[in-house]
């Protein structure tokens, strides 16, 4: 860089709170703007846990020809507002397209690199200050019924080889003997080590935000409406809270993203998919570290507020309420997997998942315009949000990546 230049990082998600450290570290004046508080979107409600295994897209081979089944099952974690269909269908038809094995295999390679290191990432984006006392180092196991069952995700765990994963596996009556809380459901342990979670998602990104204020960074409570592109670049941000002065500006809103990046000329296949949550509040047994369980799609982790159970695919829009049936089918299989667990009271929660027609986050400069995106993360926005802020960070202020961005290049829409 030559001279410090002014930024404006839109979202204070996992994903932007980052690149704005990152922005600070570098030297840059930074603006980070927000319609609500820091980790208050989706950064709020996940799963907690830094997935760094998490590299397979959830459209594997037959998914195309498994998912309208899959639709009419009420025992299956997938949901449709059947209303929203019309809406969806475009989307859908490009989702499902990637349901193939070189697809999968190209997007399993692009994840890759954002989510594999992600315990490292959130420990060089804490730099020891006090966001850091959310995090824990821990296991990750995958809990399914028995060998058949964890045989049948044979293909999921050739992947996740590719990518430098590999279980040890847990099985019989040494399942409760590693992990009590489990119910007879749970025959089989596929346990991830050097993984870890966060004991409060939310909590965890308003620390980031303070530890980025401390730095001299400003926050801003505003609902971004445009950009001003004088000339055909970036100088300005409007906002109902006035206009920001900027050199560059970072998109890092989510699936919200998606009618800013129209006003650029960016028409990004982008969609919802709604994700809920159940807290369990002051359980009587709790899993020692986050687990997903195989047969209800449903992770399991031990937070500072109680038992987090998340999961769910649902699709119907940003703008209804939570539905009735997801929480209903997530209530049951808790229950399931954990039968002999009671506690004083529960906390629900809907939030939505940006999720990108081929599975791929955003990350890039539109055009020559000097807007950068850095969004489209599906479930991994919490894991691959410190690698992706730095990435897009070091775009901007002029570093050379280390990795090929190619594969996630806005452009490519």
């Amino acid at each position: 860089m030559t001279g410090a230049r002014h930024i404006v990082v839109i979202g204070a998600g996992i994903v932007g709170v980052s690149a704005a450290i990152w922005l600070r570290r570098a030297g840059c004046e930074v603006t980070l703007i927000d319609r609500a508080e820091p980790g208050q979107g989706t950064s709020f409600g996940n799963a907690g846990v830094l997935a760094s295994c998490s590299v397979v897209p959830v459209t594997g081979p037959g998914m195309a020809l498994k998912g309208p089944k899959l639709l009419f099952d009420p025992n299956f974690p997938l949901f449709l507002r059947w209303s929203y269909l019309p809406r969806l269908a475009p989307w859908l038809m490009r989702y499902l397209r990637h349901a193939n094995d070189s697809d999968t295999r190209r997007i399993a390679a692009g994840l890759t690199p954002i989510v594999s290191d992600s315990v490292d990432q959130h420990k060089a984006l804490n730099g020891g200050g006090a966001a850091e006392g959310f995090m824990t180092s821990s296991d990750y196991s995958f809990a399914y019924a028995d060998r058949a069952a964890f045989e049948a995700d044979a293909y999921v765990w050739e992947l996740r080889k590719i990518a430098g994963f590999e279980p040890q596996i847990v099985e019989g009556e040494t399942v409760r003997e590693v992990e009590p809380a489990f119910g007879s459901s749970i025959g089989l342990l596929a346990v991830m080590r050097d993984h870890g979670f966060i004991t409060d998602p939310g909590a965890y990104v308003a620390a980031l935000a303070d530890t980025f204020k401390g730095m001299g960074g400003r926050l801003v409570t505003a609902q971004v409406q445009d950009f001003d592109l004088g000339g055909g670049t970036i100088t300005a941000v409007e906002t109902d809270q006035g206009r920001f002065e900027c050199d560059a500006a970072i998109m890092c809103t989510g699936v919200w993203s998606k009618p800013l990046a129209a006003k650029l000329g960016l028409n990004v296949p982008l969609e919802t998919e709604r994700g809920y949550h159940i807290v369990f509040k002051q359980p009587s047994i709790m899993p020692a570290s986050p687990v997903m369980v195989a047969s209800g799609k449903f992770v399991a982790t031990p937070m500072d507020a109680g038992l987090r159970c998340a999961g769910i695919v649902e699709f119907g829009g940003l703008d209804a309420g939570p539905s009735k049936a997801p929480l209903k089918l997530l209530r049951r299989q808790v229950k399931k997997t954990f039968p002999e667990m009671t506690f004083s009271e529960t906390e629900e929660w809907l939030g939505h998942r940006p999720a990108p027609a081929d599975s791929l986050p955003l990350i890039g400069e539109i055009g020559g315009t000097g807007v950068y995106t850095a969004f489209g993360h599906h479930h991994i926005g919490l894991t691959g949000g410190p690698k992706t802020g730095r990435l897009v960070a070091g775009l901007v202020s002029g570093e050379r990546p280390n990795i090929d961005l190619s594969a996630y290049d806005p452009n490519r829409f």
